[in-house]
């Protein structure tokens, strides 16, 4: 569709309707297309996909406008419903005198370019306007008040922030979904049971899940049937679509390929093999959505932090199959103070005292999904303990037959890396996931409904969570396959289906945790794969770090962007936070400096996962390659982590910018020669550093060392001027027993 700038008013045009939105009161107005003729000097600034809505990003700021700017095909649901995610959008604001340059796609219907569009021509009303402005701006030179200026300032920083946290959650996480005729929000279930009627597909949706329902009320609230047209309902959440062959008689090389894409060809040209379609979709809710430490457990509505439903679609010929479970927070009042890494849970109101708010949440539930089954992940040790007890005994007291409480101490059943221990889990479940069935749907209507849903949860919903919902998805899968005759009765899914299964699993864990938390799921690399690797659980840890960072930093902007979104307001002083700009600056200094001493706690925290059986992981140190033939030596970013077991030492490389591990060595302690601490090598100048250089034989060869040195230290923020020093009290080498290990404070 056409988008067109006039003095008074942006218009949205496509056939013959029109969708006017006013400049100086936000206001929308549908009229014939040919009304454009009465617009003034209106310029069309290019092309767009339709409309999200409007926002507010504070009282004291202008309206915007938000657009569809570029869109990407996602794929095609049963009945040939294409489903689109927003890669773009484009924000206009509604006090903007002066045409934008927003880089839209060129109409070729108009002679005019979109790159520098003509200017509007003032209006004589326009001149009086510009004529008192300048009065008082000559008013305000000769005697200026300091303090307007300086709110105005303040303002015009607080709308930058907040607009680029807008632009980044619809551009950034590419985590907004929608369908001109699917409705994305409802089940196939639920569309199969629901009233079959003329209404519009906005009007059906499930309004938990109908994002911009708030962003786009001028237009819902306008009750004529001309306005369906422009209301396209959004979600936030994933949708992957992918066709699957099953075949068994794949070369070794293709289930060799990378995990980390799946094939460009995932069907193959033989029609032997059958295929099939499958789809995820996850949908978050609006209400209490938000980020980790902003919005953790249930509110006064009864709703829940990061509460995700997520649907499996199986579609095979004209049978259409479809298995939902959900996730969302601990359902009681509960926080975690956010200002520190792994913060300690705490709660915030007294078991009496939540009763009723988790009453109101299951009940909910119930009436929705009929019965629930709670998979509760957290801890039974340590300090989740204290939200784990706290859930059991309100459903205790709940004490409601549809409800069945299942504790899976996930941390404990998977120690040592061996996620694959969560098939005890499936197996103890597998009565319950084949007496709860699924949703089974043909051209002739409903042949069987799912009885009630798998609600799974572990302290952040996000990694344990998606391990263990996937691990009943794929058992419900290949139930159904083999109940449509798709896949031999005692035979597994093929390995090539596995990996692209595995894989869109692993893509909805990373595309809810980035939503939740700002980085992807922890535990990915299992997901993807099946196996838990060191590069994982390095990654793992870079992960953390940037969720500790994030919180401490840019969460405050974006959960308000998130509230202002559903039209909650904003009860935190943004203005207050925004004035602290130079406590932030620091806090991040100070980040940086403590970086080291975070990610060793990092590792440490990792080590119950990396304690195999014959191998003993005594610490970890992050460091800095700066051999000068491999690396800039004067790169400050951590780049090493060195890791250190009983028998071995571990060099892992990582690139910060897409939080992954490049490479990994695993050196033996036994090829260990010596340890040497000097000077850092330098091509050019004097040495500023210390460093440390492992010497170690490869294939009985001598001559190969890593040069490793610990993260520089500011001048200003010691006072004294030097860099960190590696000295033999940092680490000690015991060359008779061949065992290194760290000695009081490291790199202090």
């Amino acid at each position: 569709m056409e988008l067109f700038q006039a003095k008074d008013h942006y218009i949205l045009q496509q056939g013959e309707r029109a969708l006017w939105c006013s400049r100086r009161d936000g206001g929308l107005q549908l009229r014939p297309a040919t009304d454009l003729l009465l617009a003034w000097n209106p310029i069309c600034l290019g092309l767009v996909e339709g409309v999200i809505g409007k926002i507010q990003l504070h009282s004291d700021l202008p309206w915007w406008l938000i657009l569809i700017r570029q869109k990407a095909l996602v794929g095609k649901l049963p009945g040939d419903h294409e489903v689109c995610k927003v890669t773009k959008i484009v924000v206009l604001s509604l006090s903007e005198m002066e045409p934008q340059d927003l880089e839209l796609e060129l109409c070729k219907k108009h002679h005019f370019g979109i790159n520098k569009p003509e200017k509007i021509i003032a209006s004589p009303d326009d001149s009086k306007f510009l004529l008192k402005t300048f009065t008082h701006i000559k008013s305000n030179v000769s005697a200026p008040n300091k303090k307007k200026v300086k709110e105005s300032k303040e303002k015009e920083k607080l709308e930058r922030r907040l607009l680029e946290e807008l632009l980044k959650m619809f551009m950034d996480s590419e985590s907004f979904y929608y369908s001109l005729t699917y409705d994305l929000t409802n089940s196939v279930q639920r569309q199969s049971t629901g009233k079959r009627d003329g209404r519009p597909l906005w009007q059906k949706v499930d309004d938990r899940f109908f994002w911009n329902k708030y962003m786009i009320q001028d237009l819902t609230e306008i009750d004529i049937p001309e306005v369906d047209f422009w209301i396209i309902p959004i979600i936030q959440g994933f949708v992957q679509i992918e066709e699957l062959v099953v075949n068994y008689n794949e070369s070794s090389d293709d289930e060799k390929s990378s995990p980390e894409t799946p094939p460009q060809e995932s069907t193959c040209v033989d029609d032997i093999h059958p295929r099939f379609l499958v789809a995820l979709i996850s949908r978050r809710s609006r209400h209490r959505a938000g980020m980790r430490y902003k919005r953790r457990g249930v509110d006064k509505n009864g709703n829940v932090a990061n509460y995700v439903e997520t649907e499996q679609l199986i579609h095979v010929h004209n049978h259409t199959l479809s298995f939902i479970q959900t996730r969302g927070s601990v359902p009681v009042f509960w926080s975690q103070v956010g200002y520190r890494y792994n913060p300690r849970p705490r709660l915030d109101k007294s078991e009496k005292e939540t009763v009723a708010y988790f009453c109101a949440h299951f009940e909910e539930q119930l009436k929705i999904y009929k019965k629930q089954v709670i998979i509760n992940l957290v801890d039974q040790a340590g300090r989740e303990k204290i939200i784990g007890d706290a859930y059991l005994k309100q459903v205790l007291l709940f004490n409601n037959s549809h409800l069945t409480y299942v504790s899976f101490d996930f941390h404990e059943h998977c120690r040592g890396m061996k996620f694959e221990n969560v098939q005890t889990l499936t197996d103890a479940i597998c009565d319950i996931i084949l007496d709860m069935k699924w949703c089974w749907v043909d051209q002739a209507g409903v042949i069987c409904k799912q009885e009630g849903i798998f609600r799974v949860n572990c302290m952040d919903c996000l990694d344990r969570t998606n391990v263990v919902q996937a691990a009943i998805a794929r058992v419900v899968m290949e139930q159904q396959l083999k109940k449509l005759g798709v896949m031999p009765p005692e035979q597994p899914l093929p390995m090539r289906c596995n990996r692209i299964y595995q894989i869109m699993w692993a893509n909805n864990g990373d595309s809810i945790s980035r939503q939740y938390a700002g980085t992807a799921a922890l535990k990915g690399d299992f997901t993807r794969t099946g196996e838990r690797k060191l590069a994982g659980v390095m990654k793992d840890g870079v992960n953390s770090a940037n969720r500790y960072y994030l919180n401490r930093f840019k969460d405050a902007y974006r959960q308000a962007v998130i509230d202002l979104m559903q039209g909650i307001p904003v009860t935190e002083d943004l203005y207050s936070i925004f004035t602290k700009e130079k406590e932030h600056e620091a806090l991040h200094k100070e980040n940086q400096r403590s970086h080291q001493e975070l990610i060793s706690q990092l590792l440490q925290s990792y080590m119950k996962l990396l304690l195999p059986d014959d191998e003993k992981f005594h610490g970890g140190w992050a460091l800095i390659d700066c051999d000068p033939s491999l690396i800039d030596a004067t790169h400050k970013d951590v780049d090493v982590l060195l890791l250190l077991s009983n028998s071995a030492y571990y060099v892992a490389y990582y690139d910060d910018e897409v939080d992954k591990v490049n490479q990994y060595q695993r050196l033996s302690l036994e090829d260990l020669e010596k340890i040497e601490i000097g000077p850092e090598p330098t091509l050019f100048g004097k040495p500023k550093f210390s460093c440390m250089r492992l010497h170690y034989r490869h294939k009985e060869a001598s001559g190969y060392f890593h040069t490793l040195r610990a993260v520089m230290r500011n001048p200003e923020e010691d006072g004294k001027g030097r860099a960190v020093n590696l000295t033999k009290t940092s680490l000690v080498l015991d060359l008779r027993t061949k065992a290194l290990w760290p000695k009081g404070r490291i790199f202090s």
